[in-house]
């Protein structure tokens, strides 16, 4: 594709090109792209495929490659090339026409791809090492297949995705938006959205004060003291906001919840005997992130997260792990999540706490999983630097994976803070401290499970449960009745009319409601109401409390009627 490019746009800088998880990209500086001219660079690629070019690795000194890319003014090439540590480069030619510097491996010859399982997909701007002050690149977008059905089986996937998107649906949906006006990655929750967000939270706290947590709310903004303690200001500051002066104390908008949970551990002495002790909270962060990196839900400014945290005794780890897991399966299966990929991740290089404390966790950890019977990977030297971890990324319907539940054990926070308990030898000693998120946050979490229902949520969690439809206006008194008796059940049920039933029954499926209530002069003669499903196609005519006793039950049982 870059030789592609540099044949049709002889000024085209060509910079990095890698490829990723579906595909490639190449970035290049150059004048902004159009889509007819992606075109024209598929057509000179199948060119190059068609004439069948070899592809030839050749092995140079550093200094030769500086030569050559100083000759053909790549500047962005000398920079890259600087960053390779090898004493040996590897260049890779098509034919005797075009070279570039990679470590390869490559196809022997270019006839070899076939030209009817590649495409080009899109074109983005990207700043050259994702630094705004930096010069702003063409991105091209493809993807290479071995088969052309596996291509059409991609695109079929990225349709489907696009029919997901949750920043569509949001809108469609009118669930929540990002106001230009308040700052790009600050999420507003509208009513329908603010609604399912409640049931998650409800049903969270519910979850984790029967499972022996006891439930925080602390502040947004702290002294920026206690950040340096915490050590974010010296290895996190990047991604925390400035900080204000406020009565000549400097404060900081907060990045974490954890510093604040230890506070409150720190507030009186411990015993042995408060072990364990879990606090969890739905606290909102704020973390800087480039406005290019900005995604919908899914990268975003301000955030709510669902943390808590466990201070515990050696001994306790691995208990405490393996209810955390437990804890995870309960709650995420609540959601029809039930295949997950876990990853423990060990001892990195640099870290802290001594070796008898890291063998003791990271053993915890395994024993949990090995007692909890989930297959798992070690990411061997992965963890971080203050402790081992265990990472659980959910599977859509789709098939996609998403980075969700972590599980952390802390030696650094109990140090820096320098928290303590009282042994059975009325010595002082240092407790274990276990970070963990379930959910991860809301607002990502919330735009998964809009992506992962296609907007079709289930029953119990659908914003709007039920529509009150009257077949004319002369209905509506009793439609009102109707409406009034499903939210005094606590049904989510609305009122809908002012336009032909045909118009309200389609505006219903457009807005994905799960239930219809039909109302027409012999419901209201007979105190009935007649149901249609959204699943279920027509359920025929009920008593009202028996179509109150038949939602409730279904949200209780969490299944579709």
């Amino acid at each position: 594709m870059a030789m592609a490019v540099q044949k049709l746009f002889p000024d085209a800088k060509v910079t990095i090109g890698p490829w990723i998880e579906n595909g490639f990209y190449y970035d290049f500086d150059m004048e902004p792209l159009t889509d007819k001219e992606l075109k024209r660079i598929k057509k000179e690629m199948d060119r190059i495929i068609g004439r069948n070019l070899p592809l030839i690795r050749e092995e140079v000194s550093r200094d030769e490659a500086q030569r050559r890319i100083t000759a053909l003014n790549e500047p962005y090439k000398l920079e890259i090339l600087d960053s390779i540590k090898e004493d040996r480069i590897t260049i890779y030619h098509i034919g005797n026409e075009w070279w570039d510097l990679c470590a390869g491996p490559h196809v022997e010859y270019t006839g070899k791809i076939n030209r009817k399982a590649v495409e080009l997909e899109s074109i983005a701007g990207a700043y050259w090492r994702g630094d705004e002050k930096k010069p702003m690149l063409q991105r091209i977008y493809g993807t290479a297949w071995e088969s052309e059905d596996q291509l059409k089986a991609y695109l079929h996937f990225k349709e489907e995705a696009k029919r997901r998107d949750h920043r569509r649906l949001g809108q469609v949906l009118d669930l929540f938006s990002i106001q230009n006006d308040a700052g790009g990655g600050l999420v507003f929750w509208h009513p329908k959205g603010a609604i399912v967000r409640h049931v998650i939270e409800d049903l969270w706290k519910k979850i984790h004060i029967e499972r022996g947590y006891d439930l925080l709310y602390t502040p947004h903004v702290g002294k920026a003291d206690l950040w340096q303690i915490s050590g974010h200001l010296d290895f996190y500051k990047e991604n925390m906001y400035d900080q204000m002066n406020i009565e000549d104390e400097l404060y900081q908008l907060r990045p974490m919840n954890c510093p604040y949970h230890v506070l409150i551990y720190k507030r009186r002495p411990h015993s042995y005997h408060d072990f364990p002790i879990r606090v969890a909270e739905l606290g909102t962060v704020y973390r800087y992130e480039l406005s290019g990196s900005l995604h919908g839900l899914f990268r975003v400014r301000g955030f709510t997260q669902d943390d808590a945290h466990i201070f515990c005794l050696e001994d306790q780890i691995k208990d405490e792990i393996r209810g955390v897991l437990d804890l995870t399966e309960e709650l995420l299966l609540q959601f029809g999540f039930s295949k997950y990929e876990v990853n423990l991740s060990t001892r990195p290089e640099k870290s802290v706490g001594d070796d008898d404390i890291w063998v003791k966790a990271t053993s915890a950890l395994t024993d949990a999983l090995d007692d909890k019977g989930w297959s798992y990977q070690i990411d061997d030297g992965g963890g971080a630097f203050y402790g081992p971890k265990i990472d659980l990324k959910i599977e859509d319907a789709l098939g996609r994976k998403w980075q969700c539940s972590t599980i952390q054990v802390d030696f650094n926070l109990p140090q820096r803070f320098d928290i303590t308990y009282v042994d059975s030898n009325s010595e002082k000693k240092r407790p274990i401290m276990i970070h963990r998120a379930v959910l991860g946050s809301l607002e990502r979490f919330f735009g998964v499970l809009i992506e992962h229902y296609a907007g079709d949520f289930p029953l119990w969690l659908s914003p709007v449960q039920a529509h009150v439809l009257p077949v004319t206006d002369t209905q509506l008194d009793y439609c009102k009745e109707v409406t009034n008796k499903l939210k005094a059940n606590g049904i989510r049920g609305e009122l809908c009319h002012g336009e032909r039933l045909p118009k309200l029954i389609r505006n219903s499926e457009m807005l994905k409601i799960p239930l219809m209530a039909v109302v027409g002069a012999k419901e209201v003669e007979t105190g009935t109401v007649t149901v249609r499903s959204r699943f279920g196609g027509d359920l025929g005519t009920m008593a009202i409390d028996d179509f109150v006793s038949t939602i409730k039950l279904a949200i209780e049982s969490r299944a579709s009627i």
